[in-house]
């Protein structure tokens, strides 16, 4: 499919301008950008659940589009159990068969035929991913389908999307999955969406910048409309007051946020120069000569805990961001 000079938003409100965006068979795309700068605008429009402001949306003949987001879960038959939505879509499937599928998205037995009303929001997005994936299409286009999912999902999820053999594109927080099922990435911010060319390292670096950058363009919150400085005016004492308390507020979650991103950055700083003396270390050919095994068996030991560390850190810092831009 493709976009070609296409203005995208809502209403008469435009977030992405002049976007040109081409996804072919395979193609496998990870958005990123900043909270609010139009990714899930983008989606949105790639679907067709958002007509095209100007421009062009052509989609190929034979396409089948599957596509997941938070707010499906609010489409759900909440009376229905995981089993009776597979079997509405393939009345002619065995039972067995629509078993057999639900047990890889941990469904088994009794719970496959529950009502789905008092699931969990991570057993909801499962069911909803079941659906989508049941339905075998040959473009996913996912919106952080990670939320609410446990550890052994999310795993669960990663390896079924590198088997995957349809073009991707998604949004997500959970950089092991952005890592191991993207091949390229995107970047959404400023009303844009340009190439990027980086991984998530370069990524991090970018949005440190952008985050510091006092004169930098801020986001447009997707589907939130500009608050009307004539509204504001007309606010009450009370109101401005109660307005001030929850600015204070919000200054008070961000000062802890920002000391412990920041304390992040140092010690993320400090593993990787620790890493680069470590590893020039192991480019020397001496190291690796029967007198020094021990010490090349520890300088191996001390490279495998630094990538660790940072991989540990650098997702704890990337969840930091996601709260500040919330907050700020």
């Amino acid at each position: 499919m493709n976009l070609s000079q296409a203005d995208l938003g809502y209403g008469d409100k435009k977030i992405l301008r002049q976007v040109n965006f081409d996804l072919h068979p395979g193609t496998r795309i990870g958005l990123l950008g900043p909270n609010g700068a139009g990714k899930s605008t983008l989606i949105g429009s790639l679907t067709g659940d958002l007509d095209l402001l100007d421009g062009k949306r052509v989609y190929g003949e034979n396409i089948k589009v599957g596509y997941f987001a938070q707010h499906q879960l609010e489409v759900l038959d909440l009376q229905a159990s995981a089993f009776l939505h597979i079997q509405r879509i393939s009345p002619k499937s065995t039972e067995q068969s629509i078993r057999n599928f639900l047990g890889g998205f941990d469904f088994h037995g009794d719970k496959a035929l529950e009502p789905i009303k008092d699931f969990s929001g991570g057993e909801k997005a499962r069911v909803a991913l079941a659906l989508i994936v049941w339905q075998k299409p040959n473009l996913l286009l996912l919106d952080e389908p990670t939320n609410h999912l446990d550890l052994e999902m999310r795993h669960a999820l990663t390896m079924a999307l590198q088997g995957y053999e349809g073009a991707l594109v998604v949004i997500s927080h959970d950089r092991h999955l952005l890592r191991n099922t993207v091949d390229e990435f995107y970047l959404v911010a400023n009303g844009s969406v340009d190439e990027f060319d980086g991984d998530l390292k370069d990524y991090q670096q970018w949005l440190k910048n952008y985050n510091r950058e006092p004169d930098a363009l801020q986001p447009v919150v997707d589907e939130v409309p500009i608050e009307n400085p004539e509204i504001i005016e007309s606010l009450t004492s009370a109101e401005k007051k109660i307005q001030r308390q929850q600015e204070a507020e919000a200054r008070q979650k961000l000062a802890p946020l920002t000391k412990q991103s920041k304390k992040l950055e140092n010690e993320i700083e400090k593993l990787q120069k620790s890493l680069v003396e470590t590893e020039a270390l192991l480019a020397d050919v001496e190291i690796y000569t029967e007198s020094k095994k021990s010490e090349l068996k520890e300088l191996l030991e001390n490279q495998t805990k630094a990538k660790k560390s940072i991989a540990d850190k650098e997702e704890i810092w990337f969840d930091l961001q996601q709260e500040l831009e919330q907050l700020s």
